[in-house]
């Protein structure tokens, strides 16, 4: 932040939005987290070449990157991600989006990172939610010529709101009889209204709720299982990893919905990051974000290798 800039995070939700509105996004202070700088620290991304796509999403055309390392052998899976950001910001240049997918490519993951319209004024749930869904539709149909898999070896995963968004779409994909991802990657995600106190009515002076009111709407739509995936059945879902953080407020969350997963008989993996906080992926230099995306490639090459006869 300049020091005219205040940290947004710091502003009542109120005012953060009606500057994203009217100003954007601001600039990232840090001066080594582009695409080159990430390459010059971490050698092992130097052959991972993205290429800019764009989805036609039910709120516009939405940018999406494409992520492939044609120099190590394929893993035989690839993975559609989504970055967080509250449901008012993030984008595609963010650590959370950009770097994460530089890795995974580099160990030979394909990823199509996606964008999505932002919760800022009059925009609220299903808006997020359809765009989301879009570019799945878009990564299915185009998955051999893009990602050089077929549909049946494509992910979906995300951190955060993008965690969200990502659950609630396959309970969307389920309930519509839509073909589902072969796995699910949940990074500290919000997967209820009050991620602190899952199974709780939200109390209004939390921030978690105060965001999930303003990504659902309304109050009703606060307990809609499609906006909040904790909420609902996780009957049918698909192999699914769920990292949480030690230190993260969103923790509880996670955790729910992993110990729901195993209740219900499905395939769950709960991944525990000690030494980190909420959106440490979105910190290229913490050690636990090397750490986690360490442990997602191990499990989808895991995923994979049960599925060889």
């Amino acid at each position: 932040m300049t020091d005219t800039e205040p940290d947004l995070r710091t502003l009542p939700l109120s005012e953060a939005i009606a500057r994203l509105r009217e100003h954007g996004e601001p600039a990232d202070p840090r001066p080594d987290i582009d695409t080159a700088s990430l390459r010059r620290r971490f050698p092992r991304l130097a052959h991972v070449r993205a290429r800019e796509l764009v989805v036609n999403a039910p709120s516009g055309r939405q940018p999406t990157r494409l992520y492939r390392d044609d120099t190590v052998a394929h893993a035989g899976a690839a993975l559609v991600w989504v970055h967080g950001g509250a449901f008012i910001g993030g984008h595609l240049d963010m650590p959370e989006s950009n770097w994460v997918a530089l890795e995974l490519a580099a160990q030979g993951i394909p990823v199509l990172a996606v964008d999505y319209v932002k919760c800022l004024g009059d925009v609220h749930y299903p808006a997020p939610s359809d765009d989301v869904i879009a570019a799945w539709r878009y990564a299915r149909a185009n998955s051999a010529e893009l990602l050089g898999v077929e549909p049946g070896a494509l992910l979906l995963g995300g951190a955060s709101a993008g965690g969200n968004l990502t659950a609630g779409a396959v309970a969307r994909l389920r309930d519509a009889g839509e073909a589902l991802p072969a796995g699910l990657v949940l990074v500290y995600p919000a997967l209820d209204p009050d991620g602190a106190r899952p199974g709780e009515a939200p109390d209004p002076e939390s921030p978690f709720a105060q965001l999930s009111l303003n990504f659902a709407g309304s109050r009703e739509a606060l307990h809609d299982p499609h906006a909040f995936p904790g909420l609902g059945s996780v009957g049918g879902f698909p192999p699914t990893l769920v990292v949480v953080c030690e230190q993260d407020g969103l923790r509880p969350s996670g955790e729910a919905f992993a110990r729901r997963l195993m209740a219900a008989g499905r395939d769950s993996t709960l991944h525990l990051e000690p030494d980190a906080d909420h959106a440490h992926i979105n910190e290229p230099s913490h050690p636990a974000a090397t750490r986690t995306l360490t442990a997602i490639v191990a499990w989808i090459s895991d995923r994979r290798a049960r599925k060889r006869p």
